[in-house]
Parts: C-alpha cells; sequence; structure tokens
C-alpha cells in the first residue's frame, strides 16, 4: 500500500487530475446512483481549500510586510494597472462580441429569492464597509477585502517587532502553507467528486436552450484568456507569453474551473507564484487582492447577459452607451466580490443603464444561473489564472527593464 502511494505521488499533479476528471465523468455517466457519494470528496475539498485560505492570506501578508526592508520595491503599482487593463479589455470584448453575435433570450423564469444591489454606488459602499470588518468576521466569512486591510496594518505594526516574534511569525507562514500543499495533494480525489456532482445533478441538456449565448460567453472568455491576456504580457515584457499562459491555465484555471471559487484558488496560486520563483513580497498580497478586484470574466458575463436582455426587448445601443457599458461593466465586475451571487447579481445594475426594468432583469439573472455550471467555472477559471498571470508579468517587466 505505501509503495502504492509513493508511486501515485511521483505522477504530476495534472496527470492526477485528468484521471480523476475522467474517472468522475465515468462514473456519472454509468451508475451515478451508486456512486452518488462520491460527490463529498468534491465538497470536502473545496471546504478545505476555502477554510484554509483566509488565514494563509492573513499570515502572509503580515509576514510580508513585517519583514519588508525600507528601500526593496513591490510590483503592486504595475500589476494594480495590468488588473485594470485585463478588466477592461475583457469588457470592450464582451461588449464588441455582443453586436457582433447578437443573442436572445426566452425569458420565462425568474429570480425571485435573490435582490441585487440598486447600483453600482452601494456595490463600493458594501466594499468599504468590508475593510472595516471586525477581524474575526472576515476571517469567518471569508472576507479577503477586510482580511487584507487588516493583514496591512498588523504587518506595518509588527515592522519594529522583536526577531524572535517575527521568526515565529515566519515559522506559522510555512507550517500553514505546508497544510496547503498537503490539502493541494488531494486534488484528484476532490476534482473527481466535483465533476461527478455536476454532471451527475445538473446534466448538460439544460444548456441546449442556451448554446447560442453560451457560445458568445465561453467565446469571448477563451479570446481573453489566449488572444487579449497574452498580447498584455507581450507588450509589458517583450518576450513569448504563451509559456506563461499555459502555465498558468493548466495548473490555475484547472483548479478554478472546477472548484468555482476564486477564493478556494487563493492556495493554489499563491504555490504557482512559488513554483515560478516570484517575489513572496509582491505576490502575497497580489493574488488575495486579484481574487477580489481582478475580474475579467465577471466583466465578461455581464456585459454579454445585458446586452442580450437589450437585444431580446429591441432596445437600440448606440456607440457611446456601448462605451458607457464597458467601464460600468468593468467597475461592477472589480466590485462583485462584495455582493452575494458575484456578479450575476450585478446584471440588473448594468440592466438599469437601458431603463431594463428589475423584473426582466432578474429573469436574466435567473438565465445566468442556469448556465452557471459551464460561465460560472469558465468565469472563475479566466479570473483566477490571470491573477498569477498579470504578478508574473509585472515581475519579469520589472527584470527586463533592470537589465
Amino acid at each position: 500500500m505505501k509503495k502504492l502511494f509513493h508511486t501515485w505521488s511521483q505522477i504530476s499533479l495534472v496527470k492526477r487530475i485528468l484521471i480523476g476528471l475522467i474517472l468522475g465523468i465515468l462514473l456519472a455517466i454509468t451508475i451515478p446512483d451508486t456512486f452518488s457519494w462520491v460527490s463529498i470528496f468534491g465538497n470536502l475539498f473545496v471546504g478545505a481549500l476555502k477554510a484554509v485560505a483566509p488565514v494563509l492570506v492573513l499570515v502572509l501578508v503580515i509576514q510580508a510586510i513585517a519583514n519588508h526592508r525600507s528601500g526593496t520595491k513591490t510590483n503592486m503599482k504595475m500589476i494594480l494597472i495590468l488588473y485594470a487593463i485585463g478588466t477592461f479589455s475583457a469588457g470592450a470584448i464582451g461588449v464588441i462580441a455582443s453586436f457582433i453575435f447578437p443573442t436572445t433570450l426566452t425569458l420565462k423564469m425568474s429570480a425571485e429569492d435573490v435582490s441585487p444591489p440598486e447600483g453600482i454606488a452601494e456595490v463600493f459602499e458594501t466594499l468599504l464597509f468590508n475593510v472595516v470588518s471586525n477581524p474575526v468576521n472576515a476571517l469567518m466569512n471569508a472576507n479577503y477585502i477586510g482580511i487584507l486591510a487588516w493583514a496591512v496594518l498588523l504587518g506595518i505594526a509588527l515592522k519594529k517587532a522583536a526577531d524572535s516574534t517575527k521568526t515565529m511569525i515566519d515559522n506559522l507562514s510555512e507550517a500553514i502553507s505546508t497544510i496547503v500543499k498537503w490539502v493541494i495533494e488531494f486534488a484528484p480525489i476532490g476534482i473527481m467528486g466535483l465533476v461527478f456532482d455536476a454532471i451527475a445533478t445538473s446534466g448538460l441538456s439544460t444548456l441546449v436552450e442556451y448554446g447560442k449565448l453560451l457560445i458568445v460567453l465561453l467565446g469571448c472568455m477563451f479570446f481573453v484568456a489566449l488572444v487579449i491576456n497574452p498580447l498584455i504580457t507581450f507588450i509589458f515584457t517583450k518576450q513569448n507569453p504563451y509559456p506563461l499562459v499555459w502555465m498558468t491555465l493548466k495548473e490555475s484555471a484547472i483548479f478554478a474551473f472546477f472548484t468555482r471559487s476564486s477564493a478556494a484558488n487563493i492556495p493554489v496560486n499563491l504555490a504557482l507564484c512559488e513554483k515560478l520563483g516570484l517575489n513572496k513580497d509582491t505576490y502575497s498580497v497580489s493574488i488575495p487582492l486579484g481574487a477580489t478586484i481582478n475580474m475579467a470574466g465577471a466583466a465578461i458575463t455581464i456585459s454579454v447577459l445585458t446586452l442580450a436582455a437589450s437585444h431580446t426587448l429591441g432596445i437600440e445601443v448606440d456607440v457611446m452607451t456601448a462605451i458607457i457599458l464597458v467601464v460600468l461593466s468593468a467597475l461592477s465586475a472589480a466590485g462583485a466580490s462584495g455582493v452575494a451571487g458575484g456578479s450575476l447579481l450585478l446584471i440588473p445594475v448594468a440592466c438599469s443603464l437601458f431603463g431594463i426594468s428589475n423584473d426582466i432583469a432578474m429573469q436574466v439573472v435567473a438565465v445566468g444561473f442556469i448556465i452557471g455550471v459551464l460561465q460560472d467555472s469558465c468565469e472563475t477559471a479566466l479570473n483566477s489564472s490571470s491573477d498569477v498571470l498579470f504578478t508574473a508579468t509585472a515581475e519579469w517587466a520589472k527584470e527586463r527593464k533592470s537589465n
């Protein structure tokens, strides 16, 4: 048994995940009732990642700031610029694609049990209140804006702490990072459970009616991931971006696709940044921050579904209104982490730009929930993998300039 486990652990993690993926699909298609208990592995895996992520972020950021030496520069300014460029570009792609391939919806369902924010001001008000959240509540509710705020303040306060205190923080950081590595080792079993549950309970037949909408949505996301993001990386680094792009898609996007949670993917992204040899002082802040504000996939979802609603109602959209929608979708996407339900519940905010009633907008949200099995998975994969991509891009661009 020990030898078998050793042999299994020697196989690359990506190959092990692929095996788990295939097993999950086969079990869900052939004998779903017999193996219904398999889905628990997926829930346990996501639960473990979500449980460890807030503590990991808190400790890593405290450690990075407490040990930060004066004069040592990080790349946060450039990373924030890249996050903004990526999100606005994605919103623009969503709008352009919706004009080239207009889609309409069959609005016959509702989503009355959820209430969207009344406007973009409410979204950012929620984010601001998250900053001053009680630290215990922030950890319990995975409020990463609040966690980052407290971690930064504690890190600054501990800069003058005794060496023994900083050593303790370093040791705690290493211990939690080790726990993360243990959790990630169970990814193949966890993903097997996640894909089994998705196929066995939801199936894919419900997606057929919304095939054209899904093609536009997912096409935009793939275009951003494989064309726009590499182009941005090339402009800043002046080198072939695709080796880095493939690595982030392979080792970050796959996890995010199945967990459908940027928060759960934070430990995975931090481990990938370490593997890439990036500056810990930078990525320990940029990755959790990216999980809250770097939302290219959300910008696409908001813009495409909003324009689908306008096409359905026969509303003419001029160029200036389209430009405003790009800005609004990008800003809304950046605030999506402050809204329960994420990007879908920000669609009514964008729909209000066209005078679309809340009743109609909530029917569009309901459509979003139906196609969420694919839309949300791809959205999260794009959002999360680009956090690592842009963090690495900023560091490589800095190295290029210094040479």
